[in-house]
């Protein structure tokens, strides 16, 4: 498995993995399913701004993909980012959610990044375990921060200092 920057072409088998994941899971409180020029978009954008959108591969397969943002606006949370990793459900457990986010948090610290941040469904346990066998801590919970389902979720907030 490799982990690279991710390309336009990539976008496609993005949106294969990542649409059932919204349209049938709680994992994610979005609603709108991801296309391949919008995703190009979002890779493009990620670029431009300097920041990471990493793809974890196996040969041709495209099996997940995980970034940054900002956390907020505003030059006081200039050291802080928001995380989203994703991978292919028949890839779970395998490996490559590890390998992309050992990457990504070797670029957040190269770029004087202090601390990331998770944001996760309290519907979607394995991330929570997932993200503390990383070094996460639970730092808060937001009672019924999404809607998805007919039915609010809460927010878990994790955090790693890096």
């Amino acid at each position: 498995m490799i982990v690279r920057d991710a390309v336009a072409a990539d976008a496609a088998a993005i949106a294969a993995y990542w649409n059932p994941q919204i349209r049938d899971t709680a994992i994610t409180f979005t609603t709108v399913e991801k296309d391949a020029p919008g995703l190009v978009a979002e890779i493009a954008g990620a670029r431009d701004a300097g920041y990471p959108f990493l793809v974890a591969c196996e040969g041709d397969a495209v099996l997940g993909h995980a970034s940054y943002r900002p956390f907020r606006a505003g030059p006081g949370y200039a050291f802080t980012v928001e995380h989203t990793v994703i991978v292919a459900p028949d890839v779970w457990g395998k490996g490559a959610a590890q390998a992309l986010m050992t990457l990504l948090e070797e670029r957040a610290r190269s770029g004087g990044i202090h601390s990331m941040i998770a944001g996760i469904s309290h519907e979607n346990p394995r991330a929570v375990t997932f993200h503390q066998k990383l070094g996460y801590d639970i730092v808060g919970t937001v009672p019924e921060a999404g809607y998805k389902f007919d039915r609010w979720m809460d927010l878990v907030l994790m955090q790693k200092l890096l």
